[in-house]
């Protein structure tokens, strides 16, 4: 199969479509961010690299950030973390308040924000939160392969500024026992996980160790077991895309983590990790050209895991 052709024609075919959808406008530094962008590249399992338009363009991954650090954590707690947080879709807005009043604090999943918060908390453990953040940037950086990869400070500071459900997320927990930090130290680290910048390239570099088996398919050094590499995907698979979760398994049938700044984060076990970034959001907070380039892409490659 020539990829490269792949994602060409995938590009060509959605020309006409740039700059559909809205951007999140409510972090005022993504409101900014120009619509008209697209970007696709795929990593394979064997270290080959395909990419199409705007794909060395840096954007903000947002809540792709969660995968790292649910891995992290993951790491340092084992399978612990799943004492204060659950598994399952949660079927709500991605910021709701409301299921955690039912269920005493404890989130639905590890990627909507209030068990991304949680996951975060478990990072902090031992650290400053400067010290937290370090240690996020450097796995990150250590998973791409790339020590240009940073964290937009603007961003940061604009996620700071306007974060007040988040902060209501976490002093909920916290109320609830389900938080060990204070709130601003683990909300500092959140904020800068969320404004980590990267490229399409970058990004689906990063994924290769869940498409591996939890190995980095480049050095061969294991990154988490083959056993930790299934669990995630299986959580993205459920829960990576808020409550359109279950729409994207349908169309596109990957494991797979969106963010707000339109990037999507998708896995094809054993053969490809694959990111796509457009701006522009459906309904449900996922790059509308994004799902629709990975929908495209699992049909004419055979990669849905339903195949």
């Amino acid at each position: 199969m020539d990829l490269q052709s792949v994602v060409d024609d995938i590009y060509a075919d959605l020309a006409p479509r740039i700059g559909e959808g809205k951007v999140a406008d409510y972090i005022p530094q993504l409101a900014r961010v120009n619509p008209a962008q697209f970007g696709i590249a795929i990593t394979t399992v064997g270290g080959e690299v395909f990419s199409a338009g705007d794909a060395a363009v840096p954007f903000s991954i947002q809540s792709i950030s969660k995968v790292f650090t649910l891995t992290l954590a993951l790491g340092k707690a084992g399978e612990t973390i799943w004492n204060r947080v659950g598994r399952e879709p949660s079927g709500s807005a991605f910021n709701s308040i409301v299921q955690l009043e039912q269920e005493q604090g404890i989130p639905r999943n590890p990627f909507i924000n209030a068990g991304a918060i949680v996951v975060t908390d478990m990072v902090l453990a031992g650290h400053a939160p400067r010290e937290a953040i370090g240690e996020i940037l450097r796995f990150v950086r250590y998973l791409a392969d790339d020590e240009t990869v940073g964290i937009d400070d603007a961003v940061a500071a604009s996620e700071q500024a306007t974060g007040y459900r988040n902060r209501a997320l976490a002093n909920f927990m916290r109320g609830f026992g389900n938080l060990q930090h204070p709130v601003d130290h683990v909300l500092g680290v959140y904020f800068h996980q969320c404004a980590l910048a990267m490229t399409c390239r970058q990004l689906s570099r990063s994924g290769l160790f869940l498409a591996n088996s939890g190995r980095d398919a480049m050095s061969g050094h294991s990154v988490v077991s083959n056993r930790r590499a299934r669990r995630i995907n299986a959580l993205m698979l459920t829960c990576g895309h808020y409550d359109g979760s279950g729409d994207f398994a349908y169309h596109v049938g990957l494991p797979g983590k969106s963010g707000v700044g339109g990037g999507i984060l998708a896995i094809a076990p054993g053969k490809a990790s694959i990111a796509v970034w457009s701006p522009g959001l459906n309904k449900v907070g996922n790059s509308a050209l994004g799902s629709a380039a990975l929908e495209m892409l699992a049909s004419r490659t055979g990669w849905s895991v339903f195949e």
